[in-house]
């Protein structure tokens, strides 16, 4: 299916002894993607200066993560989904030391997960469903209580590829 909603969404990678991802888990009442871990972004809107601005933006709205502890390192390729998105994803570096206030309209929870986790080839699986009536097939990545799956676990292994594989 052709993309054709622009979004943008923050890779952010806090830079602690053992860096993390910073990811969240979006409500349960939401009509897209409802419980679903995710990055915080979302549709760029007209009034976003660029995607990078977007995704600062969203991140804010869904945690709260204030720009002055962002600094964005730059693009991944942009990532398709069958739902018609077509997401420009961010990595950014994370200073610790912020403070989250989750949306609770948006995102139930925002935890952190080990970026070695993330990288490591052994943790990326293959899961597969049907969907409008085809077999389809995407990266899943459980950890803990949490799935991971869709186009974040994509993202996550385009990251992957990007740093390890390059």
């Amino acid at each position: 299916e052709k993309p054709i909603r622009p979004a943008a969404v923050l890779i952010p990678v806090v830079a602690r002894d053992e860096p993390t991802v910073l990811l969240t888990q979006r409500s349960a009442h939401l009509n897209e993607h409802a419980g679903q871990v995710a990055f915080p972004g979302g549709k760029i809107d007209a009034t976003d200066t660029s995607p990078v601005d977007a995704a600062l933006r969203e991140a804010w709205e869904e945690v709260g993560l204030a720009r002055e502890y962002v600094e964005p390192i730059g693009y991944l390729d942009l990532y398709g989904t069958g739902f018609g998105f077509r997401i420009l994803p961010t990595v950014a570096r994370v200073r610790p030391g912020f403070t989250l206030s989750v949306n609770p309209g948006e995102v139930d929870d925002a935890f952190e997960v080990p970026l070695s986790f993330l990288m490591n080839p052994l943790n990326h699986k293959m899961g597969q469903k049907e969907f409008r009536g085809m077999q389809r097939s995407f990266y899943e990545m459980p950890y803990a209580e949490r799935y991971i799956w869709g186009a974040t676990a994509g993202i996550l292994r385009a990251l992957y590829e990007r740093i390890y594989l390059k």
